[in-house]
């Protein structure tokens, strides 16, 4: 394979299949990619389903790494490989529905946009570290949340 190739590749991974590109919203947009991997690794027994979660987190730090380098950009906002290798982490503690679905949406976006810290501090990390570090935060952020919502809905204290 030729660097041009392998460039290419970094770059269209990175990007989320070309959602980056997207002129408004793209890490919204990348997000959304998100879904389709949660709904897949529901489907694959828990110990297994964290490892492949924790290697696409691996193996978004040197692609978002390349990625940003090839863009001459710290932290291209064209770049959504994070976001996406982020979202199993919001899942992490409940079980998906569409209505975890969407709260945990909404939360992760929340705490991407926002980054409260320890997300902000975590962003100045180096290279593609940086770059996935705030996100997988973000998602553990959402993750909390989201499964301190579903503790008391189902302990039936809904207000």
């Amino acid at each position: 394979m030729t660097r041009r190739f392998l460039d290419r590749l970094v770059l269209t991974l990175a990007t989320g299949l070309g959602l980056g590109w997207l002129p408004k919203a793209p890490g919204t947009f990348g997000s959304l990619l998100g879904l389709p991997l949660v709904c897949g690794l529901e489907h694959v027994e828990t110990p297994w389903r964290w490892l492949i979660a924790a290697g696409v987190i691996a193996i978004g730090v040197p692609i978002c790494g390349r990625a940003a380098k090839l863009l001459n950009l710290a932290d291209p906002g064209c770049v959504v490989f994070d976001e996406i290798a982020a979202f199993p982490v919001v899942f992490c503690a409940v079980t998906l529905n569409w209505w975890t679905a969407l709260l945990g949406f909404a939360l992760f976006r929340l705490f991407d946009v926002v980054k409260p810290w320890p997300v902000s501090r975590l962003e100045q990390l180096p290279g593609g570290l940086g770059i996935m570090a705030d996100d997988i935060a973000a998602g553990a952020l959402a993750g909390a949340c989201l499964w301190g919502v579903t503790v008391v809905v189902a302990a039936g204290h809904v207000v």
